[in-house]
């Protein structure tokens, strides 16, 4: 199921790009959206998979909401 994430430390395309290179592997292709304030993310995702997704943000260093 798709869903969207706000989160925070993103600032830039680069950091954009980290989050969709980082991510990848595990999560599948990741949006980004910097034209808004906090930023998000989509991305499809099984529910069981949040706590995964929360946990690898929060080690790159961009936690979401």
């Amino acid at each position: 199921m798709k869903q969207t994430f706000e989160v925070v430390n993103v600032k830039c395309g680069g950091c954009a790009n980290t989050l969709k290179t980082k991510l990848l592997e595990e999560f599948g292709e990741v949006e980004v959206n910097l034209e808004v304030e906090p930023r998000q993310i989509t991305l499809e995702i099984e529910e069981s998979q949040v706590p995964a997704l929360r946990q690898a943000l929060k080690s790159l260093g961009y936690p979401y909401e």
